[in-house]
């Protein structure tokens, strides 16, 4: 499994996020679009995923929750691009309202049939940033982008490399 590079430059309201898959760039892309594929991966493992809506297109909308029984946690946005060299989307956590980050993230084809995602997310402050690493953001990625680096063997035709 990769290691997911996690950057929060001190006093800049972004974070930066790397990740390498053993997946061909367009597996990756299908596992973000297809929503069957998304809940098997977004977010920590010990949720569930219910996506309330999914419609990742140009102009569409999304909504899931997280929850584990007990807790439920909302998220929602808007695609605005959902090209494999640019998804731009905004992202919206339920319980923080009004505090919009604008998230574009890009994957790109490695040597070896892998690919490379990264991610860039733009929030309205550092404190709103701050906010969300200090709630678990990193460690709800790096579960997430595991849960895919196991998913994706499974997608992949009989036979091709990864």
């Amino acid at each position: 499994m990769g290691k997911t590079r996690i950057t929060a430059p001190e006093g800049l309201p972004f974070v930066d996020i790397e990740r390498e898959f053993d997946a061909p760039a367009d597996l990756v892309f299908k596992a973000y679009l297809e929503p069957e594929l998304v809940k098997q991966w977004l977010g920590p493992r010990q949720y569930e995923v219910i996506l309330e809506r999914w419609d990742a297109r140009d102009g569409g909308s999304y909504r899931y929750v997280h929850t584990d029984g007990t807790n439920s946690y909302g998220f929602r946005g808007v695609f605005h691009s959902m090209a494999r060299d640019s998804m731009i989307q905004t992202f919206e956590f339920d319980g923080a309202p009004g505090h919009v980050s604008l998230d574009t993230q890009v994957i790109e084809d490695l040597p070896g049939g892998r690919s490379r995602v990264k991610s860039h997310s733009i929030f309205m402050s550092v404190a709103d940033r701050d906010a969300m690493v200090e709630a678990g953001m990193g460690d709800g990625v790096e579960d997430g982008f595991n849960r895919l680096d196991e998913l994706l063997p499974s997608l992949q035709p009989v036979g091709a490399a990864g």
